[in-house]
């Protein structure tokens, strides 16, 4: 089976290696939106368990060009959607169409699934199909003409891991605050600490890297009530994916953070107790301005204001002038930060050794690192140390 893994721009990279380190076949990196690849419900169900920077799992039901509304009907029509859909299946339809002849995405959604019910109805032996049993999304991605029917395996977005149920001024996207995390030079044996942490995204994903979790383990995936897909090898899955946290959930970590909002500080805690790390973390409320860190250096990241997002960028570049000077107070220690501010690095006090570029959300932001030995970086990249 064909599948597509759809991430963000500038995770499209990362989505393919972890792909690849899954056990999926033929993975194909795409420009914009992911990637693709081949395997059974079992790869598919691992990609929604453990892919940490990816948006949704698809599965490819059919590609097609298609210029005209007759044209995508046929090629819907000549699915086989009895393979996938029961006769009182509910089928809602999404569609997305970029620079092609077919531009209306509600037209699109109509003439989808017009196809599908003609389809079923002729073969079930019915003029209205119930939809009252479960429900399996359909998508229609249309891009330069180029049609794309899947069929939506995740659900809710892989973002949505379950432990976030309150919102602070401006959070971090679970996926993206991994990403960050993961293009650090940071191991999991070395301490981690976020001195603006607000309610505790970095922390807890830092976490689940630490302890080998699959971030999608205590959530459910749409394809687990797919009535065509291979329930034991899903739960097979989802099984080993307990295994190997149950392994390492009594391994050590140093991962700490505090904010100068009381009120992110609580949200932050109730954040860590939904993800089950309580007493895992250690969280503080204080001022950049007091924080010193001692001991065995290891990672500051951090994600702080930065004027466009929260409309105060004189407050931004005084943050970003404290976390200049939290870096001179902890010496040995690399410093990595988020930020859409362009004027970041003047503020902070010195270049930084690497800059990548991610999307919060519609904002670009680059990722500023601050490290001490970029050539061991590189060294543990070529060997595949760095997760």
């Amino acid at each position: 089976m064909k599948w597509i893994a759809s991430a963000a721009f500038g995770m499209e990279g990362i989505t393919g290696k972890d792909l690849k380190r899954l056990g999926a076949e033929n993975v194909e990196v795409m420009s914009i939106g992911g990637a693709r690849f081949e395997g059974g419900f079992d790869t598919a169900m691992k990609a929604n368990l453990w892919l940490r920077n990816a948006d949704h799992v698809f599965m490819i039901a059919a590609e097609f060009q298609a210029k005209s509304f007759d044209e995508l009907y046929e090629g819907v029509k000549q699915i086989d959607w009895t393979m996938y859909l029961e006769q009182d299946t509910a089928f809602p339809i999404r569609a997305h169409c970029v620079k092609s002849v077919l531009m209306s995405p509600s037209d699109c959604q109509k003439i989808v699934k017009k196809a599908i019910a003609d389809k079923l109805g002729a073969r079930y032996g019915l003029h209205i199909l119930p939809e009252t049993g479960s429900t399996v999304q359909i998508d229609v991605n249309i891009r330069n003409d180029n049609v794309l029917i899947m069929l939506d395996a995740s659900g809710e977005p892989l973002s949505k891991r379950g432990y976030r149920t309150w919102n602070g001024e401006a959070p971090l996207r679970e996926t993206l605050a991994a990403a960050l995390v993961l293009t650090s030079n940071w191991h999991p044996w070395q301490p981690l600490y976020d001195p603006c942490c607000g309610t505790g995204t970095l922390l807890i994903e830092a976490a689940f890297i630490a302890l080998n979790r699959a971030p999608g383990l205590r959530r459910a995936f749409a394809m687990e009530k797919w009535p065509f897909a291979d329930k034991l090898m899903m739960e097979t899955a989802r099984r080993e994916a307990q295994s190997r946290y149950d392994e390492c959930a009594v391994r050590e970590i140093r991962i700490a953070g505090s904010d100068i909002d009381p009120e992110a500080i609580e949200l932050a805690e109730r954040h860590i107790r939904q993800a089950g790390l309580s007493n895992r973390i250690e969280l503080n409320t204080a001022d950049m301005r007091d924080i010193v860190l001692g001991g065995e250096p290891g990672a500051i990241i951090a994600n702080p204001p930065y004027g466009e997002r929260i409309g105060d960028r004189r407050a931004a570049h005084a943050v970003a002038r404290q976390l200049g000077e939290l870096s001179k107070r902890c010496q040995g220690w690399n410093v990595y930060v988020f930020t859409a501010d362009m004027g970041f690095e003047r503020e902070f006090g010195k270049r930084a050794t690497r800059r990548r570029r991610f999307y919060n959300g519609k904002i670009e932001c680059e990722f500023h690192m601050f490290e001490n030995n970029t050539a061991k970086h590189a060294e543990d990249k070529a060997t595949g140390r760095n997760r």
